[in-house]
């Protein structure tokens, strides 16, 4: 007999509550119109931190070992593709380093982003609900890699922030905004200033 595949929580709410209740709610006649999340994707810019166009090795030690820790993923180094002077970057300098979790995998940190991460910041009021593409995506930042809880802060060198951005498919914002709503995400109530 083969085991039932196990769903992560949020996946599986996902699919057997909030998809038909998008369905009522929005008049969709057919699962595969229905709004989801395909990726996020997680990046930590290090512009800031060059030295004569090379990065410092303990920061960028620091950046991998983060992301790869809170994502399971190793991240990829991303490179500028033009020079801009103002900002004292040349073509081919290192700009970012950046990971793109999908599946089971983006459910979980999905979770543990609402229900581990966010709560640990700061005079968190939640974030501003206008952070949306028309495509129904979604970017936020935060300001330190020690909300999360399986970073030890007594070993980092180094504290930086990242951007997160939730890609969907077939969506628009009011779509998206319900969705995250009713996974939990916590957005701030009207007239808070929420963070970005």
């Amino acid at each position: 007999m083969v085991a039932e595949k196990q769903y992560p929580r949020l996946q599986a709410r996902y699919r057997d509550e909030i998809g038909p209740k998008l369905m009522s709610e929005f008049g969709l006649k057919n699962l595969h119109q229905l709004p989801k999340l395909s990726k996020i994707i997680v990046n930590v810019g290090v512009g800031k931190q060059l030295e004569n166009q090379k990065l410092k090795p303990d920061y960028r030690d620091t950046v991998i070992s983060t992301l790869t820790t809170i994502t399971g993923q190793r991240p990829v180094m991303v490179k500028a593709r033009v020079s801009v002077s103002n900002f004292k970057v040349r073509e081919g300098a290192p700009s970012a380093f950046m990971v793109t979790v999908r599946r089971e995998r983006m459910w979980s940190f999905f979770d543990r982003l609402v229900n581990l991460a966010m709560p640990r910041v700061k005079d968190f009021r939640g974030v501003k609900a206008t952070s949306f593409d028309p495509g129904g995506s979604y970017s936020f930042g935060l300001t330190e890699q020690a909300v999360w809880p399986e970073i030890n802060t007594s070993t980092i060198s180094h504290t930086h922030g990242m951007n997160i951005n939730l890609v969907f498919e077939r969506s628009n914002p009011v779509m998206s905004r319900f969705l995250l709503t009713e996974l939990g995400f916590p957005f701030a109530k009207e007239g808070e200033g929420g963070r970005r």
